[in-house]
């Protein structure tokens, strides 16, 4: 595993409150995070993003994200708002 990434992955209990905190610690020490969603969850990729979207607006600070296929990759934008 390279330096600075993590690897999430959301199954059939999608985002719960637990993984929003896992993912803020993660990023206390990380700086991009991989987050697979499985396709027994969502079948559609424009709920993927819809996903994305709903993470990074519950999360404090900025942050960016891409969607490749079924992953969500999170990245911590350098303007951090604290």
């Amino acid at each position: 595993m390279r330096k600075g990434l993590a690897r999430f992955q959301i199954g059939k209990n999608g985002v719960t409150d637990g993984f929003r905190e896992s993912l803020a610690s993660a990023f206390k020490t990380r700086k991009i995070i991989k987050i697979s969603v499985l396709k027994s969850v969502v079948r559609d990729k424009e709920k993927v993003k819809e996903m994305a979207e709903e993470l990074i607006s519950s999360m404090e600070g900025s942050y960016k994200y891409r969607i490749i296929g079924f992953t969500i990759v999170l990245r911590k934008s350098n303007k951090t708002q604290k």
